[in-house]
């Protein structure tokens, strides 16, 4: 009972607080002592609930008379991570999840809550069923939004834009649990040697498909206590970021700007494809953040890497025109692409946030384009689906700027099926969730004339 006590007060402070669920659970996992199998339950109840909701409260709202948001904060956990784990989970009889929200709701209120919850669950179960097979909608838009539990404006912005078939196929793969990968340091190793290692301890390790310092791990555990983490022989970061600092092509000679850096996986992926060679400028707005990018460049002994505090829309306050070779410009997105990491992201964004954040995207690269040498390559990137943070800013940027051109030659490293479907007109390749079952990413190359 007690992970599922757990689950029900992180669903709690994520609902009432405005928690974001990574950095919750990570802390929780921190000061609980509990063992991996339930803390990966922990982990799975508390995703699952969230990506979820939707259909979830869809359930509960045809159970309960006066609806679900009629509940107290605790209560409305305590059925829906129920609910989850009879529709969504198979290891855990319906009977035992039915007695154990039972005894939560007795030791949090009374009898007669937990007698409601008794009722609410046990009804849910007769008509299981029913859910799971689905109902019949409207539109495609409805039917997407229930089945996966996206909000309908979200849905409906995706299928504008990519279709039915690939929506659906966007939004199935992000309910899917993100897999952990990690990059392996060239510096220090390579990755047949550290995937022979990680076998020989009896881990279920394979090569990534999309790059090639990737390692993908099945039931990983925490991999931020490995030696292999700590002696800085890879970093944890997912497959398709990987791909960005490939896409910049750096050479030991250059120059270089990480415009967004913290926290600094992508910063030190550029350092190490330069051989810690020439300079790394990595900028971060936020002051706390500097510490995380200087505690990846000191695991990874690298002394290529300069952290500075800075605005990026005011860098050229601070550096001449042209003193670049390469800039990344990893902007500030709605996280669309991210959402099987951070499932609380679809309930926190809104139509609204969009407007603002193009902004901010295209502000900041009117702002660092002119620090960028002639023949150089700036390479903008962003974790989103959405097209209006993606193509049209790239669109846009070009139209106003005829010295930049697209430059669509991405590096022989990326996968062939990628780089036989580059835009060439904006330069530029889009990820998503299921066709790699990685995180959905955005990167376009331009080059100054």
């Amino acid at each position: 009972m007690k992970t599922r006590e757990l689950a029900l007060d992180a669903l709690v402070k994520i609902e009432q607080q405005g928690a974001y669920s990574n950095l919750l659970l990570r802390q929780m996992l921190d000061k609980q002592a509990l063992d991996s199998r339930d803390a990966a339950l922990l982990t799975e109840i508390v995703y699952g609930t969230v990506q979820r909701q939707l259909t979830i409260d869809h359930v509960l709202n045809t159970l309960i008379e006066r609806g679900i948001s009629s509940f107290s904060p605790w209560l409305r956990a305590c059925l829906r991570l129920s609910l989850y784990q009879m529709l969504f989970l198979d290891r855990v009889p319906d009977h035992a999840i039915v007695n154990t929200a039972v005894q939560i709701a007795k030791k949090r209120g009374h009898l007669g809550i937990a007698k409601l919850v008794n009722g609410v669950l046990r009804n849910a179960i007769r008509r299981k069923s029913e859910w799971l097979n689905g109902s019949i909608h409207k539109n495609a838009a409805e039917r997407i939004s229930h089945l996966y539990s996206y909000p309908l404006w979200l849905v409906a912005m995706w299928l504008a834009q990519y279709g039915e078939s690939v929506t659906e196929q966007i939004c199935a793969a992000q309910l899917r649990p993100a897999k952990t990968s990690v990059r392996v340091n060239q510096m220090k190793t390579n990755r047949d040697a550290m995937l022979k290692q990680m076998q020989d301890r009896s881990l279920h390790a394979t090569a990534s498909c999309l790059s090639n310092d990737g390692i993908v791990i099945e039931r990983a555990g925490n991999l931020a206590d490995s030696d292999w983490f700590r002696n800085g022989w890879c970093t944890i970061q997912d497959e398709s970021s990987m791909m960005v600092a490939e896409a910049l092509d750096a050479s030991q000679s250059m120059k270089v700007l990480d415009c967004c850096a913290a926290p600094g996986g992508k910063t030190t992926h550029i350092a190490e494809k330069m051989k810690d060679k020439g300079a790394v400028v990595a900028v971060d707005v936020h002051p706390h953040k500097k510490n995380l990018i200087a505690d990846q460049t000191k695991r990874l002994r690298l002394s290529s890497v300069e952290t500075v505090t800075a605005d990026a829309t005011k860098l050229r306050d601070r550096f001449k025109d042209q003193t670049f070779d390469r800039i990344l410009l990893d902007a500030p997105c709605s996280g669309f692409g991210v959402i099987r990491r951070k499932p609380d992201l679809k309930w926190r964004k809104t139509e609204a946030d969009l407007q603002a954040i193009v902004k901010l995207q295209q502000t900041l690269l009117e702002s660092v384009a002119p620090l960028l040498k002639s023949g150089g390559i700036l390479v903008y990137s962003t974790c989103t689906l959405n097209r209006a943070e993606n193509e049209q800013v790239i669109a846009n940027f070009l139209r106003k700027h005829p010295h930049f051109l697209a430059s669509p030659d991405f590096p022989s490293s990326f996968p062939e099926a990628l780089r036989n479907n580059v835009d060439k007109t904006l330069g530029c390749i889009k990820i998503l969730p299921h066709e790699y079952d990685s995180d959905g990413f955005f990167i376009a190359r331009l080059r100054r004339i």
